[in-house]
């Protein structure tokens, strides 16, 4: 949809990128940095002083104490993270659950370690469908992968479904859970819910987050994994030679930057760029669905046009210049509900213009 929208010079709301500037005080700790003596090879599991101050948010955030040394991972991304993750505890013929609509990026380390996914699909609401996932979990599940909040719905877990899921990795002593909370700031109305918040998963659970989307650098690829240390022993074999080590420059300068940031504000941040894109988007035929977290929003064409989301996505960059992405490609089976999905991390002015366009529908 990228590659479309810079053909037809539409407005892109396709892919999850932010197109306002870096906060000024970390590309002014950047450029210091390019002079100062930090271009070497950190540690393979990160700079140590990162680490500590990830264990102090996390301390902070969720009330939970990790140790740095032996329970963090700073990873190329959050994608490099949950790559490893799967390559090291996943083993050939065993099943791991992702539930439908996903993000495409889990399903090729389960098939490289010669497993199965197994594609549960959540509730029309997107809320998750215990009574299938029970179903689908047997002695052969090693994993099952939570996204909290859902990209690229939204939608967020209730305490419930924490509660039910504790359930359901009491039942089964195999089964562990890869929590990727790469939007866990990024929340409005409802408070995220992180595993780190329920003690009765921390030794089955690796959480994956993301500087990246928390800090609008997506393109410093870098994040991080909390882990048991028994597990995160295994994840650091497969990371020390897939990557190694991470980018230096942007791990001290993260060091110096997070210092500065109130990352609870983050949420705050975004929920004034949902509410002025949905005031924008009132004028027009699309129906919205709730969002509760990420920096996406998903809307109903239903009332619009019987196409398919991926025929009526490809006319929105061809005839109304707006590029967006159809939900049904994030189903293994191509589920439609005639839903698509726009990137509200944009400025203002961007957003303006593509809903102008949009009420031409």
């Amino acid at each position: 949809m990228s590659q479309m929208a810079t053909e037809h010079q539409a407005i892109n709301l396709s892919q999850g990128f932010p197109n306002f500037p870096v906060d000024e005080r970390l590309t002014a700790i950047l450029a210091k940095l390019a002079t100062a003596n930090v271009h070497q090879y950190t540690p393979m599991s990160g700079l140590p002083s990162l680490l500590d101050k990830i264990a102090v948010l996390t301390q902070q955030s969720y009330g939970r104490a990790v140790t740095p040394k032996e329970e963090i991972l700073i990873t190329a991304g959050a994608t490099e993270g949950i790559f490893a993750t799967i390559q090291a505890l996943v083993k050939a013929q065993e099943e791991v659950i992702i539930l439908d609509p996903s993000y495409d990026c889990y399903e090729a380390p389960i098939l490289l370690s010669n497993a199965k996914p197994v594609r549960v699909a959540l509730n029309i609401d997107f809320t998750p469908n215990w009574e299938t996932i029970n179903a689908a979990v047997n002695e052969k599940t090693r994993l099952i992968i939570i996204n909290n909040p859902h990209n690229p719905t939204g939608k967020m877990w209730t305490a419930s479904d924490f509660e039910q899921l504790e359930k359901l990795v009491h039942a089964f002593p195999n089964l562990l859970v890869l929590s990727d909370e790469v939007y866990e700031y990024i929340t409005f109305e409802q408070p995220h819910i992180s595993v780190h918040h329920r003690p009765k998963l921390w030794e089955r659970s690796i959480s994956i987050s993301s500087f990246g989307k928390s800090f609008h650098i997506t393109g410093w690829k870098i994040g991080y994994v909390i882990a048991p240390e028994d597990l995160m022993r295994e994840i650091k074999k497969v990371h020390q030679f897939l990557v190694f080590s991470v980018s230096s420059i942007a791990q001290h300068a993260l060091n110096e930057y997070i210092d500065l940031v109130d990352i609870k504000t983050l949420g705050q941040f975004y929920q004034q760029k949902r509410d002025f894109f949905q005031s924008l988007m009132k004028d027009t035929k699309l129906k919205l669905l709730p969002c509760e977290g990420t920096y996406f929003q998903v809307a109903s064409y239903a009332a619009i046009s019987e196409e398919n989301d991926i025929d009526f996505t490809k006319r929105l960059v061809t005839e109304f210049g707006v590029a967006t992405i159809p939900i049904s490609i994030f189903y293994a089976n191509g589920d439609d509900h005639q839903c698509i999905r726009f990137c509200f991390a944009k400025d203002e002015e961007t957003l303006t213009r593509a809903a102008e366009r949009l009420r031409q529908l």
